[in-house]
């Protein structure tokens, strides 16, 4: 770990003055530069495979913000696409997938198409040599349970209907693509650190809908699975999980993944928080990314409250989920340079 970086040196007993900050999301569709890449590519996979123009819309937020941070330019369902999945993005539907539905279906997913994520190792190269030598290059995948609620319902869902329906009716073969799915992510994310990747973030966006005993099961120890996998040969790269919405699973979950941070979400209560996770684990978070809409003055009253609150933890700031594309990016410009600017 180069300990000379910010953001690399808050998951250590390092002191500075100032928190390292980056916002998820932080390249897209609420950038004008982003918006004219992104016409020139055609589609977003051709976007996200091209390792040029990923390294481009990567680089483009930390040239116009100076965040501490730069996460790589792609998306949770790159595993999938590896796996042989069809995945196209499109426009007002987002994702579609392929649908993988049944013990059946786990036949048609291979690693024999896996080299097909080769133009991602290539990005993070590009943009890892890009970089200055004060910002990390973050990593990232979706963790088995999240990436599977698109791999079956064939896209995002309200209910997950098809997904409740496998797990309950075939644990079995439902408990094999999870595996998978973890061993996936394992050789995807060794695959990020070995191309550049400094941090890794495993998103675990809709584990929120998992009842407790399953939340345990789909997605505590899929995650522990990657963790002690991607450490086994790389000790000493930092991993953040994001639970997202998983309310009073969040300290277990902190303590039996392996983690070295934990993303929150803007429905945490912090004070509780601070009491519950060990203070050796790092916590980022959480602005709920709608004060980036509207109020200013609102906008800054709160993430000093945040900031005062973490002021004696390692953290690093970020917002409770993406940045939306409606933001106006001199909100972002706003909020970066309050963030730079307040000293603990």
């Amino acid at each position: 770990m180069d300990m000379t970086k910010l953001l690399l040196s808050s998951f250590q007993n390092k002191t500075s003055s100032q928190t390292p900050f980056w916002f998820m999301r932080q390249a897209g569709r609420y950038l004008p530069e982003y918006r004219e890449v992104r016409k020139q590519a055609g589609s977003f996979m051709n976007l996200a495979l091209n390792p040029e123009l990923a390294c481009e819309v990567t680089l483009q937020p930390i040239r116009r913000f100076g965040m501490s941070g730069a996460i790589l330019f792609s998306d949770i369902l790159m595993i999938p696409y590896g796996l042989g999945v069809d995945v196209e993005f499109v426009e007002g539907k987002g994702p579609q997938l392929s649908q993988i539905q049944n013990a059946q279906d786990l036949t048609k997913l291979s690693f024999d198409s896996f080299d097909r994520l080769n133009p991602v190792y290539e990005a993070l190269d590009r943009i890892k040599s890009e970089l200055g030598n004060e910002t990390s290059l973050i990593g990232f995948c979706g963790a088995p349970w999240t990436v599977a609620t698109y791999m079956v319902e064939g896209g995002s869902s309200k209910d997950f209907k098809n997904m409740k329906k496998w797990m309950y009716t075939d644990e079995e073969s439902f408990s094999e693509m999870i595996d998978l799915l973890a061993e996936a992510s394992i050789q995807y994310l060794k695959k990020q650190v070995k191309a550049g990747a400094e941090v890794l973030q495993i998103f675990d966006s809709w584990c929120g809908v998992l009842t407790k005993e399953n939340f345990d099961k789909y997605s505590i120890q899929p995650t522990k699975k990657i963790v002690e996998g991607v450490k086994a040969d790389f000790p000493d790269i930092p991993i953040i999980g994001f639970p997202r919405k998983c309310g009073s699973n969040l300290p277990k979950y902190v303590r039996e993944t392996g983690i070295d941070g934990v993303s929150l979400d803007e429905t945490v209560d912090l004070d509780l928080t601070l009491g519950t996770i060990d203070e050796k684990v790092l916590l980022q978070g959480c602005l709920d990314n709608g004060l980036l809409l509207g109020n200013e003055e609102k906008m800054l009253i709160e993430a000093e409250k945040i900031l005062h609150k973490m002021k004696n933890r390692r953290f690093i700031f970020n917002l409770g989920h993406g940045v939306m594309k409606y933001t106006n990016p001199d909100q972002v410009g706003v909020l970066s340079e309050f963030i730079k600017s307040w000293k603990k």
